[in-house]
């Protein structure tokens, strides 16, 4: 972590952060406080918790974390093949077949299941689906 210039102010509270404080949300990359240390006061602006999808610690601030927190279920990131055809506009064989052409990142579970990240399936939507 790089240190911050004590001018440097809380994309939250507009207070000064301090090194122990200093955080930069995953959402939108914005300094925040969140306090690192048990044995230094500090204030918190945002949350940090483990991202099951990513197994990593997740930083988000006050703002970003009450956005997912008033986020819909059907705006998940992982789609399996059914919500990503749904998504698309697609049927789940047209979709099955960009995976397999390699036109569409995906993973398939042990189970067999396809999943897709929303983000990529958008994408593919707005270029019109298929080649």
């Amino acid at each position: 972590m790089s240190e911050t210039p004590a001018a440097c102010p809380c994309s939250i509270c507009a207070e000064p952060v301090e090194r122990h404080t200093e955080s930069y949300c995953n959402g939108c990359g914005r300094l925040f406080h969140l306090n690192q240390r048990e044995d230094l006061p500090g204030r918190d602006c945002g949350t940090v918790s483990l991202s099951e999808a990513h197994l990593a610690l997740e930083f988000l601030c006050a703002a970003c974390d009450e956005a997912a927190a008033d986020a819909p279920a059907e705006l998940a990131a992982v789609l399996d093949l059914a919500e990503a055809a749904g998504a698309a506009g697609m049927s789940e064989a047209a979709l099955a077949a960009e995976a397999a052409a390699g036109r569409l990142p995906h993973r398939r579970t042990a189970g067999g299941a396809l999943l897709f990240e929303r983000a990529a399936v958008e994408r593919l939507a707005r270029a019109g689906g298929g080649a």
